[in-house]
């Protein structure tokens, strides 16, 4: 697939997910599918995004998730800021009511509170295909991310699932997802 035909297809995808006449009620199932995955979890830092263009909103789970850490080990959430000289995302901790400052895209972003590298980082889903395959806005930010962090995170897409494209395949250059969660359930999973 090319760039352009790339670009074609997000664009076609956001309009779609923005219209889609159920998607509160597809954000309320997504909500109970993730924080159910998240039971299981061992982990106690996620990195996760601010929704834009009608993108699955995971912050309330991420939050009720949080509350639910052993006595004396938080959880933490944490929101990318984007670091301009690497272009890849560092994570500052996020928590309802934080101060939060607009960045250069006019996102939300978390405003002097503490940087920490995540163990599972949450990424929005334009589309998605089998084995992982994650189609984003096409800015690179995340797989560079990704690919610069050690020990790599666990990669968790999130999105609808008219979102599948039974086609679309890894450019060379990308990582697949370790899991990846619908409001149908869990759609692939290597962990």
């Amino acid at each position: 697939m090319t760039p352009t035909e790339r670009d074609t297809l997000r664009e076609k995808l956001i309009k779609d997910r923005q219209a889609l006449p159920d998607r509160l009620e597809r954000a309320v199932q997504l909500q109970q599918v993730l924080r159910s995955w998240l039971v299981s979890r061992k982990e106690s830092t996620i990195g996760a995004y601010w929704p834009i263009k009608g993108e699955f909103d995971p912050l309330p789970a991420l939050f009720r998730w949080s509350e639910g850490g052993p006595e004396g080990s938080p959880r933490r959430i944490g929101l990318p800021v984007t670091d301009r000289e690497t272009e890849s995302l560092r994570f500052h901790v996020w928590f309802p009511g934080c101060p939060m400052e607009l960045d250069a895209h006019d996102i939300p972003k978390p405003k002097d509170t503490d940087v920490f590298q995540p163990a599972i980082l949450v990424l929005p889903c334009v589309g998605y295909g089998p084995g992982g395959v994650r189609l984003g806005y096409g800015g690179g930010f995340y797989d560079q991310t990704v690919a610069a962090l050690k020990p790599r995170p666990l990669t968790v897409g999130v999105g609808y699932a008219h979102g599948f494209l039974p086609l679309l395949r890894a450019r060379p250059d990308e990582e697949p997802l370790d899991v990846m969660i619908t409001e149908e359930g869990v759609m692939f999973s290597r962990v």
